[in-house]
């Protein structure tokens, strides 16, 4: 590992974020990751693949340290045998020369990247397109003729660029999608070779590649050539058995199957790809982290016919030896993926928890605002009682000492009204016959200011500012009929009451109380 330093200050919020995670997810010290993550342009996902596919955390320095502890390498000849006595370190799986890697390919069909010429030049370049039409009808021909024509021209020009367009050349196939050209081999094979019991990925060869190697699975790569005399015998004699059969299928094998006509694109592609020189060809792909990028390499290697049980022991060899390795990387996914759930199981709970915690506090200040509010409206009301029976004390006080007195004997016409109070006491007063009701009134409710045991009334005493008075009770006039007194009406004492009258001093309440009392009355 460098030597190198780095201070995490000068790390971006970003950065560090990435080693935080990095570090939590493979438990490796922040010397050993950094490097790991500055190859990987600080991103994560990339990182954590390149450890877990086996990728040192700095490969120049592992490589200096193995070439000056290890001894001079010997010739590949000498290190392929067992009885050269090498001194070097055993051949580990992914050392096997049969190990070739399976790039991921992705075509793009020729409808997609061909443009239209405009309708002048199409007119120009038509006699051209109907030449070539007829020369390449005339090669087809040709070729059904003479099928050793196609197997010469395909090794003359293997090595040359011009090969995937001489091969298109001899086939009127329509260029399509992926997984509409797996469907259209399937659907052709089919036809030809009648029901198959191959469990064929309706996919392209990517997305089989993809998952391949996203669960750990082996890839079987079929191609076949239609052109071919050995293709019909292989399909029907080897591919086809019982055993072979029920050896794809086997689960425990745990194998995918994917194929296709070197007459398409992507199949012809993925020919080349893989060095197929031979048809029929099958290759077996699997994960092997330590030879490249995909991390994908061919394994095993079957071209040509042979018998089924051949196949069979060529495709358990090459499974047997890769089933180890790929276990313990299955182990290793498995942990990670654990790991990953159990992070994410406690973060979940974590977050539950936050959200417990926030509703509580929401819950707790609601409650503390809705008691902080009943309490400042308390308080408010109580002001307010305090403040109205502070001003209707004053006011009594000063309604008191604008009350007329009590007319003396004199005075033949005054009206004499008894009042009983609340409280139970009976008071007589006698009035001048031109008093208002309201005076009245106002007699009732300064009784207390007036009452000889109490102080007598403060003739200093002005009016309370902003404040509107109301009397809070009536007079009744018990005898039948019985009437209300009311302040509404107006008049003089003599007009409402007469010479004498007995009055009840009954506290008013509203018109619903009233409709309740008369209501139990009847």
């Amino acid at each position: 590992m460098s030597d190198a330093k780095v201070d995490l200050g000068d790390l971006t919020e970003s950065q560090q974020l990435a080693l935080q995670q990095f570090t939590s997810m493979t438990d490796q010290d922040l010397e050993s990751a950094l490097p790991i993550l500055q190859r990987s342009q600080w991103n994560v996902q990339i990182a954590i693949a390149k450890f877990f596919d086996g990728e040192s955390s700095d490969p120049v320095a592992d490589a200096l340290a193995s070439s000056s502890s290890a001894p001079p390498p010997r010739p590949a000849v000498h290190r392929e045998t067992l009885i050269n006595g090498s001194t070097s370190r055993p051949p580990t799986w992914t050392d096997s020369p049969n190990f070739h890697p399976a790039p991921r390919i992705v075509p793009q069909p020729e409808a997609q990247v061909t443009s239209r010429l405009s309708f002048i030049l199409a007119l120009l370049f038509t006699p051209f397109n109907i030449l070539s039409r007829l020369l390449a009808s005339s090669f087809g021909l040709f070729s059904h003729m003479f099928p050793f024509l196609p197997r010469l021209c395909a090794f003359l020009f293997f090595h040359s660029s011009t090969r995937a367009g001489s091969l298109r050349s001899t086939s009127n196939r329509r260029s399509l999608n992926p997984r509409d050209t797996a469907a259209r081999f399937i659907r052709e094979f089919e036809e030809e070779y009648g029901s198959s019991e191959i469990p064929f990925l309706e996919c392209g060869y990517a997305q089989a590649l993809d998952r391949a190697q996203k669960n750990l699975e082996f890839l079987l790569v079929i191609l076949i050539s239609p052109e071919h005399d050995d293709t019909s015998s292989y399909v029907r004699e080897t591919l086809l058995s019982p055993e072979v059969v029920d050896f794809i299928k086997n689960p425990q094998n745990n194998i995918i199957v994917w194929a296709g006509s070197v007459q398409d694109s992507e199949a012809y592609q993925v020919s080349t790809a893989l060095n197929c020189t031979k048809f029929p060809f099958t290759a077996l792909i699997a994960h092997t982290p330590r030879t490249g990028s995909t991390a994908m390499s061919a394994v095993a290697r079957l071209a040509g016919p042979m018998p089924p049980a051949t196949f069979i022991a060529k495709l358990q060899n090459s499974i047997a030896q890769c089933s180890e390795p790929l276990e313990r990387v299955r182990v290793a996914r498995a942990t990670q993926q654990a790991d990953r759930d159990l992070r994410a199981s406690q973060n979940a709970a974590f977050e539950r928890s936050l959200a417990q915690d926030r509703e509580r506090t929401r819950l707790r200040r609601e409650a503390e605002a809705a008691k902080e509010l009943a309490e400042r409206e308390a308080r408010e009301r109580a002001e307010t009682e305090e403040r109205r029976l502070r001003n209707l004390e004053q006011w009594r006080k000063w309604r008191a000492g604008l009350l007329r007195p009590e007319p003396g004997p004199d005075v033949k016409d005054a009206t004499r009204v008894s009042l009983k109070m609340p409280s139970g006491d009976r008071v007589v007063r006698k009035f001048a016959p031109d008093t208002d009701v309201e005076e009245l009134y106002a007699f009732v409710e300064c009784y207390d200011s007036l009452n000889p045991g109490s102080a007598s009334a403060d003739l200093t005493v002005k009016q309370p500012e902003n404040f509107e008075h109301n009397y809070g009770f009536r007079l009744i006039d018990p005898l039948p009929p019985r009437r209300v007194l009311d302040l509404e009406t107006g008049g003089t004492v003599k007009d409402r009451i007469g010479r004498s009258a007995n009055l009840f001093v009954e506290e008013d309440v509203g018109e619903e109380d009233v409709g309740e009392e008369e209501g139990e009355e009847e």
